[in-house]
């Protein structure tokens, strides 16, 4: 049975009720509603972006982690043993061996048969073509000179020239040992003797075939003396003696042309195929030997083993030693990715409210981690730049399109994760927060392209000086590696500068696609010559020149708090070209004649005093000026009291109750229908304008207005917008109210000063 309630429980009871509807729990104010986001159509795309954000992260990390990141030929900063133990190919075996066999493959050589066969032809005709020689000086000279023929020879060439048969023979075995005894141009046999470690030569012929020759039977055709030595073998070896054997070798030494030539493409396959023949080499590790120690140069064949112990240790190592620490960076990937996006739900509304911007932040992180990851997977001796560079692009760009804050919080947190999927350590994740600092300082206001310039060289000092500190301290100090550490930095500067150059090349695509308006932007905005600020100084001069001193005013208050002055200037200056539409009806264009106020009912009165906030809105959205501004536009007014037609109203309804006795009352106005529409100001800059939008408006009226006068104003109105709720909406403090409202009084005392009064002055005017 339940206890009765006690009767302080009854008598507390609404209290807590209410304290916990305004969401207090335990002295501690709660957090949003979960259940109310999710189910509002922005809670739930954030719900959906924020799961798909952390598990493409995650994903990318596990990947990434995976991977060798070591890069042949450079210094190792920690020493990689042996898990488990493997038998793997050795591939630097495989390589020698395979290296070995291209050198002992034989080269090919492809015959001149042209060549050889015109010798062979000349020495079976030579017999018949002597036979009826008189004598030597009867044969002419090219016979001669070729076969350098004595009387002796002659006389046994003529005596063979009735034995055809046998003289044929021998000259065709003396073409197949020519055939077997190349000769090759000086160049290509230098080339071949030097070269390979072949002893066997293929020897291509259309008309012998294919054979295989020792490489010594290789000739040069420019080493006289060691062909003639040849001729004389050959001529032997083929059956020929004495003066014919004389005859043929002289024949064989006279033809100054190659017999073969080195085929090359063929040569090249044989070697090809050689090394494809080669058996796979393996190797036996035992756990606990070395892969590689700290301080020595990654080798290829380190790298080899690096690989397959990775393998090796992924098929036989103990499952939770290979799936935990992998779990782990899962699970811390998810963490950072829904910092991330709690970080965005609780302290960015900018993007919370925008189911566009979530997406598009979420997809340019997502991209970025992926990229900077594929990167440094491709080229890990590159890591410097490609892990720096895109994160400090990303901090670059989100200062631009957001604020400072927002821009640490994600490149940070990036950073982090970065440094996660890729096993870096403390030291490179310090660099990375020292360059995403720098940017992120240098770039807070862009009022002109050397901010972006000088930003990334400040950020790229940030990034080389940290590379190498961080270096110093936590790498092996070496030749090598000291040689590494210096183009690291340079690499992580020039980074920097790409990054920078990226940003100048994007800019206006950022503006475009997070509807931002950059310092530079602002500038050329508030430039006088600007369509819409021309068209104003024709239309409604006296609009643009209350325009001009609401933002000179608004300003220097703006600076005062620590805002953006620039943003507060040009939003001043157009805050008010809804006007330009009825210029007539407001009193700044109004000179002499008649009110045509007067002749309206307050309500219409009201509905064109109103219309300039809509009015202005249209020409805003026609010239396409930036968000932020509009926001100017539509609150610089929030849902104040239109106080002149609302009291104009009240008193012709009270007129109308006395003029009408005895009939039904005259409605009296309700406040709320005199009130602009909004929003109210969610910035502090356009607070600003909307109390130095009022202040300057009212100082014209005052017959004299003294600095005691001007702050006691300025104090009424600036208390006037806060207890009427019109600040409700912006992060603006009291403290800050109160340095408004002095800088306000001291710029307003400043244009109304005392003036010195000339002698004679009453009577010239």
């Amino acid at each position: 049975m339940s206890k009765e309630p006690t009767r302080s429980t009854t008598r507390t009871g609404s209290i807590a009720r209410s304290i916990r509807a305004k969401g207090w729990s335990g002295g501690v104010m709660a957090g949003p509603a979960w259940g109310a986001v999710v189910r509002s159509p922005t809670g739930a795309v954030g719900l959906i972006v924020s799961v798909v954000f952390a598990l493409v992260l995650s994903g990318v990390a596990f990947w990434a982690r995976e991977q060798p990141l070591v890069s042949v030929g450079r210094v190792m900063d920690r020493t990689r043993l042996v898990r488990v133990d493997i038998v793997s190919r050795d591939f630097e075996a495989e390589r020698q061996a395979q290296d070995a066999a291209r050198a002992r493959a034989p080269r090919v050589y492809v015959a001149f048969d042209e060549v050889i066969e015109e010798v062979v032809s000349s020495l079976e005709n030579l017999p018949s073509a002597v036979a009826s020689a008189s004598g030597v000086e009867a044969l002419d000279e090219v016979t001669r000179r070729r076969f350098n023929i004595t009387p002796e020879a002659l006389a046994s060439l003529q005596g063979e020239a009735s034995q055809p048969a046998a003289w044929k023979r021998r000259v065709e075995r003396l073409g197949a040992l020519i055939r077997a005894r190349p000769v090759l141009d000086t160049q290509t046999f230098q080339r071949s003797a030097t070269t390979g470690l072949h002893t066997e030569i293929k020897l291509v012929s259309g008309t012998a075939g294919e054979r295989l020759v020792h490489r010594s039977q290789l000739l040069d055709l420019g080493d006289r003396a060691g062909r003639a030595e040849a001729s004389r073998i050959l001529a032997r070896d083929a059956g020929f003696f004495g003066v014919q054997a004389q005859v043929v070798a002289d024949r064989l030494l006279a033809e100054e042309r190659a017999t073969y030539r080195e085929d090359e493409n063929a040569g090249a396959e044989a070697r090809n195929l050689a090394a494809a023949g080669v058996a796979p080499q393996f190797q036996r590790t035992p756990a606990g030997q070395p892969i590689f120690l700290r301080g020595q140069v990654l080798t290829a064949a380190q790298h080899d083993l690096f690989l397959a112990e990775r393998a090796q240790f992924r098929r036989l190592g103990d499952p939770w030693a290979v799936w935990l620490p992998l779990a782990g960076v899962v699970v811390a990937a998810w963490a950072i990715a829904l910092a991330l996006a709690a970080y965005t739900a609780r302290f960015v509304p900018r993007i919370r409210r925008n189911p566009g911007r979530m997406i598009s932040s979420a997809v340019l992180l997502a991209l970025t981690l992926t990229g900077a990851c594929i990167l440094t997977v491709w080229r890990p001796d590159l890591s410097s730049v490609t892990i720096s560079a895109p994160i400090v692009l990303v901090a670059m760009v989100f200062t631009v399109a957001y604020d400072q804050r927002v821009a640490l919080a994600y490149a940070g947190l990036l950073g982090t994760l970065a440094c996660l999927a890729l096993d870096r350590p403390i030291g490179d994740f310090a660099v990375l927060i020292a360059g995403i600092a720098a940017a992120v300082w240098q770039l807070r206001e862009i009022r002109d392209r050397g901010t972006v310039v000088r930003g990334a060289l400040v950020t790229a000092l940030a990034l080389a000086m940290g590379t190498a500190v961080f270096g110093l301290i936590e790498r092996p100090i070496g030749e090598v590696s000291l040689r590494e550490i210096a183009l690291d930095s340079g690499l992580a500067a020039a980074g920097a500068v790409l990054a920078g150059g990226v940003l100048q090349f994007v800019l206006p695509a950022i503006e475009r696609l997070f509807d931002v308006a950059t310092g530079l932007t602002l500038i050329e905005l508030r430039d006088p010559k600007q369509p819409l600020l021309r068209e104003m100084q024709v239309r409604a001069p006296g609009t643009y020149n209350h325009s001009l001193n609401v933002a000179a005013i608004a300003e220097a208050a703006s600076e005062s708090i620590g805002a953006s002055g620039l943003l507060t200037y040009v939003g001043a200056l157009y805050h008010d070209i809804g006007k330009m539409n009825k210029p007539e009806y407001f009193v700044e264009n109004r000179v002499g004649g008649e009110n045509k106020h007067d002749r309206l009912s307050p309500a219409l009165s009201l509905l064109i005093i109103v219309g300039h906030v809509k009015d202005g809105l249209e020409l805003s959205e026609e010239f396409r000026l930036p968000r932020v501004l509009k926001h100017f536009i539509e609150a610089h007014h929030g849902t104040t009291l239109v106080e002149y037609f609302y009291h104009r109203a009240r008193q012709q309804s009270a007129a109308g109750s006395e003029a009408e006795e005895g009939a039904e009352a005259a409605r009296e106005p309700d406040e709320i229908e005199y009130r602009y529409p909004g929003p109210k100001p969610r910035s502090k800059e356009v607070a600003i304008v909307m109390i130095a939008d009022a202040v300057e408006s009212a100082t014209r009226s005052m017959p004299d207005p003294t600095p005691s006068r001007i702050e006691a104003l300025v104090q009424s109105i600036a208390h006037k917008r806060l207890m009427d709720g019109q600040f409700d909406e912006c992060d603006l403090t009291l403290r800050d109210l109160r340095t408004i409202v002095d800088s306000i009084a001291r710029t307003m005392a400043s244009i109304y000063h005392g003036r010195i009064a000339y002698p004679g002055a009453s009577a010239r005017a």
